[in-house]
């Protein structure tokens, strides 16, 4: 209701002042005022452009025109016709103007899209073909390959989209030439050619990258999506295209691949973890476990360092790192009292005897949280051992003796320890 108001306003103010317009001397040119109320006239015409009264907005335009002789007034008004979808009194206000001439080449346009917009393809066709053989200008090429596109003759659109973008590298020409190429030629491999080609030349923008995903997602090829994604990756840091590039390593099975790209993209260092783990690479992984857990204080991750710490460590009694690996460990199950972790330090303490009484209480309470573990087990039985108790040691191993896992080669030697031991007490 508001608009509405407004615009019969500006109609009102139209009717009241044209009389004045008409009492004003000629056009002046550029930015001189060619009669008192331009300005008004100007922001009046443009209100109602603005709000959709073409009708009216054109109207001003033109008096705009005639008042001044500004070719620009004139164009605007022609637009406005257009937006109007009074297309028929565009082309008669062109013809009348230019009396069938081209030289006014925004004024052939104009007439161009208006017989478009009425589907009178073939003399938009004819009319659009002596433009742009007279301007030479790149949205010429581009309106008449239009123009052939809905008259569906597609090599002919081709040939203009190509005219154009040897003018002006343009991305969107590009994409409307892959288009055609690909679904209207069925021409899939030049239709991604010219692409690829384009970006060897002119880089992998984000816009050209995308085209190309969707013609090898569509096509189903792999290494092109890949090889597109690790482009896309170095002009865009996302987390949703790193995960892309990792989730196709994982189908092509390339594990190696996918290790040297999260080591450097470190878009997933959870995912990262658990390669090191599975390659046993327990040096690089306790690394990453402390950098996570640094990051978001989960202990179990601090519990994980310590353990990956001292499985990748060379020298196995090195006391720094020993120092290191307990107090992680203690600091883990502070919060978190699992099997594992009370295991791992309870053996570490007996095994290299800095401990053995508090190692095997922490073990003992391990196997309250899981009784029936072999692995917490042999470490009870190792700990007696070390105490010199190998008849308590070589009842606990019986035990494991009867279990699956036993002949895991740690137990098997410690089994073998341990009743050599317990033999030689009897005697």
């Amino acid at each position: 209701m508001y608009n509405l108001v407004k615009s019969s306003f500006f109609v009102l103010f139209f009717m009241l002042f044209s009389g004045c317009v008409a009492t004003q001397p000629s056009a002046k040119k550029g930015y001189e005022k060619s009669f008192e109320y331009e300005d008004m006239y100007i922001l009046s015409a443009l209100h109602l452009e603005e709000i959709g009264d073409h009708n009216n907005s054109s109207n001003l335009f033109n008096t705009l025109y005639e008042a001044s002789n500004k070719k620009e007034y004139l164009y605007r008004s022609l637009r406005n016709d257009l937006a109007a979808n009074e297309n028929g009194r565009a082309i008669k206000r062109v013809d009348e103007i230019s009396k069938n001439s081209i030289d006014d080449f925004e004024l052939t346009r104009i007439k161009t899209i208006a017989l478009v917009k009425q589907n009178k393809l073939d003399e938009a066709k004819k009319l659009a073909t002596r433009l742009v053989e007279a301007s030479k200008s790149v949205n010429d090429y581009l309106l008449v390959s239009e123009i052939y596109v809905k008259l569906k003759e597609y090599e002919s659109a081709l040939k203009y989209l190509e005219g154009a973008y040897i003018k002006e590298n343009n991305e969107k020409i590009l994409e409307s030439i892959a288009v055609i190429l690909y679904v209207n030629l069925d021409r899939k491999k030049d239709a991604i050619a010219q692409l690829e080609t384009h970006s060897r030349i002119h880089g992998c923008s984000v816009f050209i990258c995308s085209k190309l995903i969707g013609f090898y997602s569509n096509d189903n090829n792999i290494d092109g999506l890949l090889s597109t994604y690790l482009r896309l990756y170095k002009i865009e840091f996302s987390r949703d295209i790193a995960a892309k590039i990792v989730q196709i390593y994982g189908y092509k099975k390339d594990f190696l691949k996918m290790t040297e790209f999260l080591e450097e993209s470190r878009s997933d260092n959870e995912l990262l973890l658990q390669l090191y783990i599975q390659a046993r690479n327990y040096k690089k992984a306790a690394t990453i476990a402390n950098e996570l857990y640094e990051e978001n204080g989960d202990v179990t991750l601090l519990g994980q360092s310590a353990i990956f710490e001292y499985e990748s460590s060379e020298d196995k009694s090195d006391k720094v790192m020993q120092k290191s690996v307990i107090a992680k460990l203690k600091e883990t199950i502070e919060t978190k009292r699992e099997g594992m972790y009370l295991n791992y330090l309870g053996y570490l303490l007996i095994d290299h005897s800095i401990d053995i009484k508090k190692g095997i209480d922490y073990i003992k309470e391990a196997l309250k949280i899981e009784p029936n573990s072999i692995y917490y087990l042999d470490s009870l039985a190792w700990g007696y051992y070390k105490l010199g108790d190998c008849k308590e040691a070589a009842k606990i191993m019986k035990k494991v003796e009867n279990m699956d896992g036993s002949s895991n080669e740690e137990v098997v030697k410690h089994i073998e320890t341990i009743k050599k031991c317990n033999e030689s007490k009897k005697k």
